[in-house]
């Protein structure tokens, strides 16, 4: 079975505490995981997800990489044609000028369910188009094609 990576990366403090809008990004991603199993198993694709953490000191050196999610290698905002922005954040975070993620007129500080879904279903369908490429190379025989004899 092939893996769809899904990486995702937040600040945690050394107590364990992370900000409002990671959490909210958490919640959304424990919704998205169950869906995309069901919904890629008869494609053969098994998403799998990596949570990292980033610690409270390389997070003041560089905000903008927390609730960060990379699909199948690619930002979101790759995938989605998103910007990245940025605004003040909350508790955890210390008020630091904190991710944001912009897609098309709207500006989201948590990342919903909906564009983690939509990011990662554009995914695995590239990475489906990606065998079929290889398979109609130049050169490389189709099973079944009419060469066949």
């Amino acid at each position: 079975m092939k893996t769809l990576n899904i990486l995702w990366q937040r600040l945690v403090t050394p107590e364990g505490e992370t900000c409002e809008r990671c959490g909210g990004t958490q919640a959304a991603i424990a919704q998205v995981i169950p869906k995309l199993r069901e919904a890629l198993r008869p494609l053969g694709i098994e998403p799998v997800l990596e949570a990292r953490e980033i610690a409270l000191d390389a997070f003041k050196g560089m905000p903008s990489e927390s609730n960060r999610i990379w699909i199948a290698g690619r930002s979101i905002e790759d995938w989605l044609g998103a910007s990245v922005g940025k605004s003040t954040c909350c508790s955890a975070c210390g008020g630091a000028a904190c991710r944001t993620l912009e897609v098309g007129a709207e500006t989201f500080e948590a990342i919903p369910e909906e564009l983690i879904l939509k990011a990662a279903l554009l995914a695995a369908s590239a990475s489906l188009g990606a065998a079929s490429d290889a398979a109609a190379a130049p050169g490389v025989r189709k099973p079944g094609c009419c060469g066949d004899a």
